[in-house]
This record gives C-alpha cells, sequence and structure tokens, in this order.
C-alpha cells in the first residue's frame, strides 16, 4: 500500500487533517507537540470506478455511486521544528518516522498565526512561505546526515576489487525508502569523485538533495486558507510548484456531519446537500465552508491526496478479475479490487501486485474492457479492467 505522509511545523493543522481524511480518534490541540509518536491509518484516493461505463454500479463498498476510493496509508508525524535534523523538538525521532513514506504532504497554516515554532501568534503576523522552504531544507538534511555517518561503510566497501558505488548506496539508502531506480538516477545526474575517499560533506549533500527529491517528493497543502489572507496564498502559490490550498477543520465538519447523516457529502465533492436537522449555529458553519468549496472546489483535503498519489507518484488505478465479461472474481463480486501502480506498469506488474504466485505463474492477460488479449509488456492506464491468466490462478 502506497504511503502518504504529513509533515510540518506544529500546529499547523497535520492531525486535523489526518483526523478528517480517516475519521481516527486522535489527538488536536492548539499546542505545539501534540502528536508525539506517528499516527497511522488508512485514508484513500478518488478515482472514476470503471462500473460507470456499465449499466450497473458496481456495489463494492469503496464505490459510491461509480466514485471509487482506493486504500493508502496516511501517516501523520509529529511537528518539526527549525533544526530538526540536529534533534531539535525530537526532530530525528519525527524525521525517521518518514522514512517510508511514499511522497510528503507539507500541511502549512496558510493564516500565518503560528510561529516557526508552532506557538499562535496574530494572524497574518507569520510568513507561511519560511514553513515550504524549512521542512524541505530538514528532510534533505537528515538525509545528509543518514549519508555521512555511514560513508566510512562504503569508504571501506571501496577498497574491494568488485566494489560497486551504486549498490553500496542502493544497500544504504533502500531502508529510507529509496529504491535502486531513485539512487542509479541520482547518481546520473549529479557529479562526484571517482573515488568515495575523496567526497566531501558538500558531495555527501548533493546527493542527499537530488535523492531526496526523488525519493520523497513533496507538495504543500495550504490549510487554514479560509481564513487566510489573500496574499499569504498568492504568495505560497510562488514558492512553491504544487500548492493545494485546504480546510482541514472543514472537510472534518462535513465527513462528521455526513456520518451522522446531516449531509449528503462524498470526500472530494464540490458541493454538499444537508438533508438533516440542524441548529441554526451547525447551518450557518456548513454555510461558511460551502463558500470556501465554491472558491477551491471542495474542502482541498481529498484534492490534496489525489495530487500526491495521481500526479506526484504518478500512478493509476488498475482492476484484476477473473471473469472478463461480467467484471467479477470466483465470488461474484463485480470490480472486487483496485491496484494502484506506477506509470509504465504491465499486466504482469498487476500479477505480482495481486499476489506473488500470480506474478510468477503468469501465462497471459486479456482487457476485459475491449475483451481482447494484450502483450506482457502493453502499458496499462487508469481505469483498466483485466483479467489475469496464470498457473496460480
Amino acid at each position: 500500500m502506497l504511503s502518504v505522509a504529513l509533515a510540518g511545523k506544529p500546529n499547523a493543522g497535520k492531525s486535523t487533517f489526518y483526523r478528517a481524511a480517516t475519521l481516527a480518534d486522535v489527538d488536536v490541540g492548539n499546542y505545539p507537540f501534540t502528536t508525539i509518536d506517528p499516527n497511522r491509518g488508512v485514508s484513500y484516493v478518488r478515482t472514476d470506478c470503471p462500473c460507470l461505463a456499465r449499466e450497473d454500479r458496481c456495489g463494492n463498498e469503496n464505490c459510491r455511486n461509480g466514485k471509487r476510493y482506493v486504500p493508502v496509508e496516511l501517516l501523520d508525524v509529529a511537528g518539526l521544528v527549525p533544526g530538526a535534523h540536529e534533534g531539535r523538538g525530537l526532530g530525528n525521532q519525527f524525521l525517521d518516522a518518514l522514512s517510508n513514506a511514499d511522497v510528503i504532504c507539507n500541511v502549512v497554516d496558510a493564516s500565518g498565526g503560528t510561529n516557526a515554532e508552532g506557538e499562535p501568534v496574530e494572524v497574518g503576523s507569520y510568513d507561511p512561505v519560511e514553513d515550504v522552504d524549512f521542512v524541505e531544507e530538514e528532510m534533505d538534511l537528515w538525509l545528509a546526515g543518514i549519508v555521512s555517518r555511514n560513508w566510512e561503510s562504503v569508504e571501506r566497501q571501496s577498497r574491494s576489487p568488485d566494489f560497486s558505488l551504486e549498490d553500496a548506496l542502493t544497500d544504504l539508502l533502500t531502508g529510507i525508502g529509496a529504491s535502486e531506480h531513485d539512487v542509479a538516477a541520482t547518481l546520473r545526474s549529479v557529479e562526484y569523485p571517482a573515488d568515495p575517499i575523496q567526497w566531501d560533506e558538500e558531495d555527501q549533500e548533493r546527493l542527499a538533495r537530488d535523492l531526496r527529491a526523488r525519493s520523497k517528493p513533496i507538495i504543500v497543502v495550504a490549510n487554514k486558507a479560509d481564513v487566510a489572507p489573500q496574499e499569504n496564498l498568492e504568495r505560497l502559490h510562488e514558492a512553491a510548484d504544487v500548492v493545494v490550498p485546504a480546510t482541514a477543520e472543514g472537510e472534518l465538519a462535513l465527513r462528521q456531519a455526513a456520518k451522522a447523516g446531516a449531509v449528503d457529502y462524498d470526500p472530494g465533492d464540490e458541493e454538499f446537500e444537508i438533508t438533516g436537522d440542524l441548529s441554526e449555529k451547525q447551518e450557518r458553519g456548513l454555510e461558511r465552508i460551502r463558500g470556501v468549496m465554491d472558491e477551491w472546489g471542495g474542502t482541498g483535503v481529498q484534492t490534496a491526496l489525489d495530487t500526491a498519489v495521481y500526479d506526484f507518484l504518478d500512478h493509476f488505478t488498475a482492476y484484476p478479475v477473473q471473469n472478463e465479461s461480467k467484471w467479477t472474481d470466483g465470488q461474484e463480486n463485480v470490480l472486487p479490487d483496485a491496484f494502484l501502480l506506477a506509470r509504465g506498469s504491465t499486466p504482469k506488474d498487476l500479477a505480482f501486485a495481486v499476489h506473488s504466485d500470480i506474478g510468477e505463474g503468469y501465462l497471459h492477460a486479456v482487457d476485459a474492457r475491449e475483451n481482447r488479449r494484450i502483450g506482457e509488456d502493453h502499458e496499462l492506464e487508469e481505469g483498466d479492467v483485466v483479467k489475469i491468466v496464470s498457473t496460480a490462478a
């Protein structure tokens, strides 16, 4: 399962985002380090279900009238402060928790209502752009520190006649979620001395920065945007490649109201309908959220998750089935499973995602939409429904 991590300074709204995205019961407070141990839960990215192409909806528990929700792990890491890579605020402990995350959502207090340490200040008095830079910097220096602390081992290995720098770094860095491909791509893109003994701190840091960008891409979630000065949002958009305005509090309120039957709302919807009896105060609160959604096309929480997985990680959703005509499994469940795959994945990659035995016994695949056999090297696309024929099936 892909892992999306929420990072940022204390009191930026990470735990509220996490609670809204998972409806898990976690501490939410207006003080630094509300979260100490990382919270791990399941959230979902949203896409169009293939059942929209059929007369009837699939009825899967993760499909709501054609809106398909695909599970991802969501990790809420305790707040980072400047100097975290040196251990400030238990920083290394918190940074280490990000090791296996595939993508990072840097949750920023766009309102400027908290300072660098996460302490409440007057709204608009702190520049949120500084939070964009410092989280990226702390992560880069944290990774550089890991490389530096283990470099002596690389130097010792380099004395072997069959030494491979790529292999040595892969062994070192796969523990923090970097893939063999990430390491190879980084070594192709940065300049460095041929002899590891000649590397200095700048060489190690250059390697770490490039590798972090590949293995831990960061998107900015401009949280509390509903109370943020407009100039803050504009400056955040200028400071980062991808910025998603969001109100985690608004999303949490909607999901709780939907759970209580007070509103008709699915995560990621651009609007909602009040369906239950509300107090005047509750209705006013929901109408304020409606105004925000009208401006942004939603609360931003689902958009942030979808952007992180589908855009930044460049993944898509594929659906394995056993019956290519009915799109069912062996128990007649329609479109029972959905898998997130990296762009360029093939039917055999999907087979391995289902189970290693299915992949090992792979024979061929059928495009269930077109009812035709497809080659082993065929690149799958978003929404493909595929029958895998395997000796292990």
